[in-house]
């Protein structure tokens, strides 16, 4: 068993599906019922931050684990090496990003000692917004469809811990 399912068998269901609910889900594959989904829709371009829904941009903030929302719009400076910057920059910047009526899709690097490129799923509308799926990605890709291309293709692989 794992920790979790050891303290979800002694703590009790409730608390089970609280503890269950903090955690975020890797890329180790997409759910088969996503990918139907995801394959079908309909993505509107999002040409900055500011352009992503509040919830998905407070759903990154989250997993990002920071303060602010530490990432910079498309071709702003950014973080690239481990030097410092003063003022600080952001440590991440958009690459592309698309949403549909319900999904939106987050493609950025992330800079520092390794540069990596990541993707992120959420599931969104007005009333609630959730982290769904994503990983590191295994370069950068620059449209909306081609970041759909790269999650469907199974190319987009676990995150070890660092968004």
């Amino acid at each position: 068993m794992t920790r979790l399912q050891i303290s979800c068998a002694i703590l009790g269901v409730g608390l089970c599906v609280v503890a269950a609910a903090g955690q975020r889900q890797s890329a180790s594959a997409l759910p088969e019922t996503l990918r139907a989904h995801l394959t079908s829709e309909r993505f509107d371009v999002v040409t900055s931050i500011r352009g992503l829904p509040l919830g998905v941009r407070e759903e990154l903030q989250k997993l990002f684990g920071t303060q602010t929302l530490d990432i910079a719009d498309p071709g702003a400076q950014f973080q690239l090496a481990g030097a410092v910057s003063n003022p600080p920059l952001p440590t991440r910047r958009l690459v592309a990003a698309g949403c549909s009526t319900d999904h939106c899709l987050v493609h950025y690097e992330r800079g520092g000692a390794k540069h990596t490129w990541h993707v992120a799923v959420f599931h969104w509308t007005p009333k609630a917004t959730r982290f769904e799926w994503g990983g590191i990605a295994p370069n950068a890709v620059t449209t909306i469809g081609d970041v759909r291309s790269l999650v469907l293709s199974g190319r987009v692989k676990a995150a070890s811990g660092v968004w």
